[in-house]
């Protein structure tokens, strides 16, 4: 008998490991991290919060989900949030995108359909 967890697990690991394999996926994801980072840090000495509240605010503010429970308070660190989410957001949301298209085409792949030449529409017209 097949466990179905461990075959899950396997296609997981499996599509991280073809992810990370491609340049484009890879600079993304590093690229990505380092904007946190730089969050992270400056947000930790500017606002003097620790290290997991800096980390939060850079991954909240990012993704735009905000959740209004941290907010700088000095002049730098709003400046500095401004700055962030202008150069920040379009990078994050363009490597969430990468990683849903990564997933996208894999389970096309796999199931054997494409919808990249069809109308949009016409796929969810009853």
């Amino acid at each position: 008998m097949v466990d179905k967890e461990k075959v899950k697990d396997f296609f997981y690991f499996r599509s991280v490991y073809e992810f990370l394999l491609d340049k484009h996926y890879r600079n993304l994801l590093l690229t990505s991290s380092f904007i946190i980072a730089t969050g992270t840090v400056v947000y930790h000495y500017l606002e003097e919060w620790s290290w997991v509240d800096s980390l939060y605010f850079s991954v909240v503010t990012l993704t735009t989900i905000g959740y209004g429970d941290f907010a700088p308070q000095t002049d730098m660190g709003k400046l500095f949030t401004i700055i962030y989410i202008i150069l920040g957001l379009g990078m994050i949301l363009g490597f969430i995108n990468a990683v849903y298209e990564h997933y996208r085409n894999r389970s096309e792949r796999r199931n054997g359909n494409s919808y990249h030449n069809e109308n949009p529409i016409q796929r969810f017209d009853p």
